[in-house]
């Protein structure tokens, strides 16, 4: 029987929620080329010199809101370990397969992850990154690093990649069961809060050279949306969507860093203006965050904590914040349903 390794991968988290180890953690995620897309002493300059040291006591601080315990690991890496004990339960053949989880950046490292599998004499390896939609500075650079480590270690093993998953039918179901979970009756409006990036970044991705960004982009045919986080994101708002019967909802993008341009609208606007709409004033809001299959400083304290403030202060009076999948008993019936067709002979 040919030993099957499981990799669930991501992003990463600082080792402790201090301003030394978010400093480390800033640096080592900044300094990526596929996260600040600029010459490497230009991108040193940035990182190491204003922004590590201006943003790390405020990020620190945030952490600390969301890690009571710094004896504990981070909540993103406390849901992707639990997520992986739940997959491999409810794998068919749980006995079939190893599973270790990597982050990206910090700890525990893809080396140290891949080495734990390959010890283990495992021939397949199937990654599972947990990004739904396709970003370079997401799904590109964990992937790259992977490979990349595999030849570090001279390991062979078969590797089988989750392609982005952002409209599979599984996991558009699982958002939509969650949603219907938490959903009060009586809500204004539904937000689907993703990740921002910054408009570089798609321009980057889009193999045509000319078509992401245009107008109407996101609903024109084109190969680039295979490559495009933008017409990802609003498909998957789209198909939630439409499977909870919703007109009301908006798209808006979180988590922006630096001057140069991202992705509109910003959520933190989005949230000060939805009270004080002159046409239709929103008071009862929920907010999902789809591009994150965890929860993690950026849905915990982001959005739950600093969002639902805007929100309060601008005039709302109900703010719903419906959690991420962690251990979704369809998202991790998704994962191993994909992980049992790659090896159907097992």
């Amino acid at each position: 029987m040919i030993k099957k390794g499981i990799l669930l991968l991501n992003l990463g988290s600082p080792d402790a929620p201090t301003t030394a180890a978010v400093k480390r953690y800033l640096g080592e995620f900044l300094m990526d080329p596929f996260v600040v897309n600029l010459p490497r002493v230009l991108r040193w300059l940035l990182v190491k010199l204003i922004i590590v040291p201006f943003r790390s006591k405020k990020s620190a601080a945030a952490y600390q809101a969301i890690w009571p315990n710094p004896a504990q690991e981070a909540p993103l890496i406390q849901h992707t370990r639990a997520l992986g004990e739940s997959l491999l339960s409810t794998l068919e053949n749980p006995q079939g397969y190893s599973l270790a989880i990597a982050m990206r950046y910090g700890q525990p490292s893809i080396e140290e992850a891949l080495t734990q599998l390959i010890n283990q004499q495992v021939e397949e390896i199937y990654l599972l990154p947990q990004y739904p939609h396709h970003a370079d500075s997401t799904r590109t650079t964990s992937i790259n690093a992977v490979a990349q480590t595999l030849r570090k270690l001279n390991a062979k093993p078969k590797l089988h990649t989750l392609p982005p998953f952002y409209r599979d039918p599984k996991y558009i179901a699982a958002l939509v069961q969650d949603c219907q979970k938490y959903l009060p009756d009586n809500i204004d409006h539904l937000l689907f809060s993703f990740h921002g990036l910054p408009e570089q970044h798609i321009r980057n991705a889009d193999p045509t050279g000319s078509h992401c960004l245009s107008e109407n982009c996101c609903d024109t045919p084109s190969k680039a949306h295979a490559y495009c986080y933008r017409h990802q994101v609003y498909a998957t708002a789209k198909l939630v969507a439409q499977a909870l019967g919703i007109d009301n909802y908006s798209v808006s993008f979180q988590s922006r860093l630096g001057r140069q341009q991202w992705l509109t609208p910003y959520t933190d606007q989005v949230l000060k203006d939805l009270p004080e709409d002159k046409h239709h004033p929103c008071k009862n809001i929920a907010v999902i965050c789809p591009a994150f299959t965890v929860d993690n400083l950026e849905t915990l304290e982001e959005i739950d904590i600093r969002g639902r403030e805007i929100f309060t202060k601008a005039g709302g009076l109900q703010f719903t914040m419906i959690p991420c999948l962690n251990q979704n008993a369809e998202y991790v019936k998704f994962l191993a349903e994909w992980c049992a067709a790659q090896s159907p002979l097992l």
